[in-house]
């Protein structure tokens, strides 16, 4: 029994079929306060990520309003881009935030609360805005420390820039009625430079335990593949600078002299080409990599794999980041080899789920995989471990309903 049924609407570049954390985040939580008896409706953009290419149904058009899961979505023209190059991206966002405003504030009705997820501050302003039409909160949704991330990875250099975009963050965080972060990292960051400790909160990543789940090893899909009877190591996910995936490739040179093992990059993103080019340099003909796939076939990867990368850059700003991937391979029982340091890494050392490395550090990363090549049953448990974990602490329903809680403590906060 719904105590406040609330009408939710959500803003996010990003958004199912695109493949990625935040749409898989935001669809997941939707579809499940839906179920709830809850009216929940999303603005986004055309679906493009991460090539740049909007699919046919959409071209030539401005605005459709679509329906998935009892949710009803309001897709928005944007300027399609790859996901490489400053430029171009950032007129991407500012493309949609422009688009959004224009073309969904009527159709968006008259919603309760409103909650954004930010890949750039572009989308806030547009909650800002119309949380002012609407006379309704909304809530910042932060999934990463912008602009922190993009100076640490030496994107933005500009002391000038970097000033006036961490004004504008702070400014942000104020406006909003709440601030949810993806990490205590996050939060404990942000509350540090001045925001109320109150005002900031923490709903975690997690994953659909229903949807994800242990099976024995797809053995068609390694047939498809032309993998079998081979020890398959899996990187599932974005190629981009956050990933350090050059250690990957260094790692899969250590491991040219076993026939048997072979190496597994499934995604797209600005390193791919870079990626591919020093696959082909480096003559590593046992390195396998794939476009980015629909995130229906995610579980079938995951269980075609013996074991599971999750690398990060060694980059200090990385040790507040938890990479959402850990817990869909913990959910389908499959072993981890955890390249992190950090909230992350304290999170796989709790669940007993993984072999867990320094960033980068290939000598290490090639020691994992061996062991686990060598010991299968290591790999067994580990796996048995992460789904017993992460379905006790990560399942998406149980963060979808402490979120909605959130939601209806902001409305009631702005109505008292």
């Amino acid at each position: 029994m719904v105590a406040i049924k609330m009408h939710i609407l959500v803003i996010c570049h990003y958004f199912y079929p695109e493949i990625s954390a935040p749409s898989a985040r935001l669809y997941e939580m939707g579809r499940t306060w839906v179920e709830l008896g809850h009216q929940v409706t999303v603005v986004t953009c055309f679906p493009n990520h991460p090539h740049g290419r909007i699919p046919k149904e959409y071209r030539g058009k401005s605005f459709i309003k679509e329906s998935l899961d009892g949710m009803t979505i309001l897709r928005n023209f944007v300027f399609a881009a790859p996901n490489q190059g400053v430029f171009k991206k950032t007129l991407g966002h500012l493309s949609f935030m422009c688009s959004s405003l224009l073309l969904s504030t009527i159709p968006c009705g008259h919603p309760d609360v409103i909650l954004v997820s930010s890949p750039t501050f572009f989308s806030v302003y547009t909650a800002l805005a119309l949380s002012k039409i609407k006379s309704c909160p909304f809530i910042f949704e932060v999934r990463d420390l912008w602009p922190a991330i993009f100076v640490d990875l030496g994107v933005i250099r500009n002391r000038h820039i970097i000033r006036i975009l961490e004004q504008q963050e702070l400014f942000l965080y104020r406006a909003a009625g709440r601030v949810v972060t993806v990490t205590e990292s996050f939060a404990q960051d942000i509350v540090k430079r001045g925001i109320p400790a109150s005002k900031v909160a923490v709903i975690t990543n997690g994953v659909d335990v229903d949807r994800f789940s242990p099976g024995p090893i797809d053995q068609e899909l390694r047939s498809e593949l032309g993998l079998e009877g081979k020890f398959v190591v899996s990187y599932l996910g974005a190629h981009g600078i956050s990933h350090g995936l050059d250690a990957v490739l260094r790692m899969a040179e250590r491991l040219k002299g076993y026939d048997d093992i072979r190496v597994l990059m499934v995604g797209d993103g600005a390193m791919k080409q870079t990626l591919a080019a020093a696959r082909e340099r480096l003559g590593l003909d046992k390195v396998l990599m794939l476009p980015g796939q629909p995130r229906e076939m995610m579980p079938r990867f995951y269980r075609a794999s013996d074991v599971l990368l999750v690398p990060l850059r060694d980059i200090p700003l990385f040790d507040t980041f938890i990479p959402s991937k850990m817990f869909e391979i913990m959910a389908c029982g499959r072993p981890i080899l955890g390249s992190v340091r950090g909230e992350a890494r304290r999170i796989l050392e709790r669940s007993q789920a993984a072999i867990i490395t320094d960033p980068e550090d290939v000598d290490q990363m090639t020691a994992g995989v061996l062991r686990l090549y060598q010991d299968r049953d290591l790999g067994l448990e580990l796996g048995r471990n992460g789904r017993q974990f992460v379905s006790a602490r990560y399942a998406r329903p149980q963060l979808a309903a402490d979120y909605l809680r959130l939601l209806e403590a902001t409305v009631a906060e702005t109505k008292r």
